[in-house]
């Protein structure tokens, strides 16, 4: 069933697509992380054999501010490869997280630099 959306007057399509249906299988050790393993299956629920699995590592870290989620694809072919691959590519993501943070941080002075300056009518 399509409803419209009230915030652009659009509709939305809700249709599945029946060409990139996978199945959604999670690991985790309870402590560290877990990773999900996304096998393709066809619209009848067999495994779709002419397409790969995916694996996705995700973890999170604590702050002051509550927990920041990571999540990241593993470049991986079974399930070894991606525990392998698992504690790289959730550095990476931290690294690309925390440079992101930095960015907004930096973007959030400057605004900030902006909108404090005093403007005096006649003076450049």
């Amino acid at each position: 069933m399509t409803e419209p959306n009230p915030a652009s007057g659009a509709e939305i399509d809700f249709k599945i697509d029946e060409n990139n249906l996978y199945r959604d299988e999670s690991f985790t050790d309870m402590k560290t992380g877990a990773i999900r393993r996304l096998t393709p299956v066809k619209a009848d629920g067999g495994d779709d054999k002419s397409r790969t699995e995916l694996f996705i590592g995700s973890t999170q870290l604590i702050t002051p501010d509550g927990p920041l989620p990571l999540q990241a694809m593993l470049t991986a072919n079974n399930l070894g490869e991606a525990l392998k691959a698992f504690p790289a590519a959730m550095k990476n993501a931290m690294n690309d997280t925390i440079e992101k943070f930095k960015e907004m941080r930096e973007q959030q002075r400057q605004k900030g630099q902006d909108d404090s300056r005093i403007i005096v009518p006649g003076r450049g």
